[in-house]
């Protein structure tokens, strides 16, 4: 039965395992752990309480604008900044309302900000009623999240120059708006040949080989073992020196990795920027960071290499904010994409003025970040453009919580909390955790098998790959134990890993879940040994 399940995605193929750790869930020792999505359980709560508080301050205003029953009117600008100082004065012990505070003096003081223009923009953005307006990202906010992201993803140290941001509804819509604009501008045709540093999150496997894409994949693994013949998903030079190949056009990074958790080691980033420049500078890279919160001091590509690289982040998992569904697409100024535009052949580039000649009178000019946001809505709904302003303010809220946040104390905090299960899972399946400060502990990948050998010889990891589907290894834990995993082997990885998210269960269920593991590991065995015998 197992091995009819290799195919499916590991997101398919959790749910036909949740089915089955629920249908003998009633006779194991606890209730499921699905360890198998990424969801955290924790949440930013502060920042969320200040987006509360903010909404009654702006329901005020709608009241005091027009008040007929259920009908108000729309928020002024004139003076809103003194109107709003006063109502937090008035409720200064409210949930939230010392972060609203210090946002507005943040962006008025920091940045330049006109205070009633920058409130208004919180305040009509809160209550929706109006278009976002630019599409692209709300004035304010776009550069309250663009400090954010120079301190989060370039470690306080940028390039010269700066980006342009895109507001999306989360990570992955951003991969899809990503995918469909390059093949709408012809910077990939179908068939082209692409990179994907594996393992990685299992739809950039999966999207390139829709007939849509049909790409030709050129994987660079994270191949590199340490001395004691454990993974440590960093990338060997050889592997990053296929890059060096002028016909791969693009590079899909998920950076630090998924489901590893590891961040590319800054040898590893020189070595791809040196690979880039002297060899294929025409590379467009497309770097996922998601992640890049959970290790000190990171060091996105977006930083590193800003000509090349178009940066997607998602607010999702670092705030617990999942179901909000919050990310944005950073380009930088001076960029790949639109140097790639002006190269296009006459028939490409004419074919291309006629698709955005209905937005623009000077199509030839349309850089790539504004062709993302019109083709998000087929070119000719672009006036309909641009994440919810709602979204918007609760983004903007988060990234000036973590703004103000100089101590890093919720950084700390989340950091600590995935440290922690990771230090009870490695202890419960009885392994040595070795750690470096490019993990970031968000997820576990262990590879089964150099475990099997560790442990019982070489031999019997062959036993294994002999009378077993990875699988089967995953079925009997739902089964038995009503422990739900994820095999490694659909992101990428080795055949036998399994991937645990650190992020969405209480900490002791770690301690269980690698002693769980080791228990039906050591039934493997037992009946190895058996057979031997």
């Amino acid at each position: 039965m197992e091995h009819t399940y290799e195919q499916l995605s590991p997101f398919e193929l959790k749910d036909k395992l949740i089915n089955l750790a629920d249908k003998h869930g009633d006779t194991s020792i606890w209730s499921m752990l699905n360890a198998g999505r990424g969801n955290p359980n924790w949440i930013a709560a502060t920042p969320r309480e200040a987006f509360f508080t903010l909404g009654r301050f702006a329901m005020e205003e709608t009241r005091s604008e027009w008040n007929d029953k259920d009908l108000a009117g729309m928020p002024n600008t004139k003076d809103i900044a003194a109107r709003l100082m006063a109502f937090l004065t008035k409720h200064q012990d409210t949930p939230g309302a010392d972060l609203i505070k210090q946002s507005v003096d943040y962006g008025t003081i920091n940045l330049g900000f006109n205070p009633d223009a920058w409130v208004h923009e919180l305040v009509d953005g809160l209550i929706g009623d109006n278009y976002p307006v630019p599409d692209r990202m709300l004035t304010h906010l776009e550069q309250i999240v663009h400090t954010y992201l120079i301190r989060e993803m370039c470690h306080n140290e940028p390039p010269a120059g700066k980006y342009d941001l895109f507001a999306v509804e989360g990570g992955t819509a951003a991969m899809c708006y990503i995918f469909d604009s390059l093949i709408a501008n012809k910077l990939l045709s179908i068939g082209d040949k692409i990179a994907l540093m594996v393992p990685t999150f299992t739809p950039y496997l999966e999207i390139p080989h829709l007939a849509r894409y049909d790409f030709e994949i050129v994987r660079i693994n994270a191949l590199e073992m340490d001395e004691r013949g454990i993974h440590t998903w960093q990338y060997t030079n050889s592997e990053l020196d296929k890059l060096a190949d002028p016909s791969i056009k693009a590079l899909y990074v998920v950076n630090p990795s998924n489901p590893p958790s590891v961040a590319i080691r800054n040898e590893s980033k020189n070595h791809i920027i040196d690979v880039v420049k002297k060899h294929n500078s025409n590379l467009m890279i497309i770097t996922d960071d998601v992640y890049g919160t959970f290790v000190d001091d990171f060091r996105s590509l977006m930083a590193e290499l800003p000509f090349n690289t178009l940066g997607v982040y998602s607010f999702s998992k670092y705030f617990g904010a999942t179901g909000w569904r919050l990310g944005v697409i950073a380009v930088h100024q001076d960029n790949v994409f639109d140097k790639l535009l002006k190269e296009l052949p006459h028939d490409k580039a004419k074919a291309l003025t006629e698709r955005y000649g209905i937005i623009t009178l000077y199509p030839e000019q349309l850089r790539f970040i504004d062709r993302i946001v019109a083709d998000s809505r087929q070119v000719a709904l672009n006036h309909t453009a641009g994440l919810s302003t709602p979204q918007q303010v609760q983004m903007g809220l988060f990234a000036l919580f973590a703004l103000l946040d100089g101590e890093n104390r919720y950084k700390e905090l989340t950091q600590d909390i995935c440290r922690h299960r990771q230090e009870l899972l490695y202890e419960g399946f009885g392994l040595e955790l070795h750690t470096d400060k490019f993990n970031a502990a968000y997820y576990s990948q262990i590879d089964l098998l150099v475990w099997a050998k560790i442990k019982y010889g070489s031999e019997f990891s062959d036993y294994l790959q002999a009378n077993y589907e990875p699988t089967d290894f995953l079925f009997r834990l739902a089964e038995e134990s009503s422990i739900v995993l994820l095999n490694g082997s659909g992101f990428g990885g080795p055949k036998w890993s399994i991937r645990t998210s650190l992020a969405n269960l209480n900490d002791e269920a770690y301690r269980k879940i690698g002693e769980t593991v080791q228990k039906t590991f050591d039934e493997y065995a037992a009946a190895w040994k058996a057979l031997k015998h």
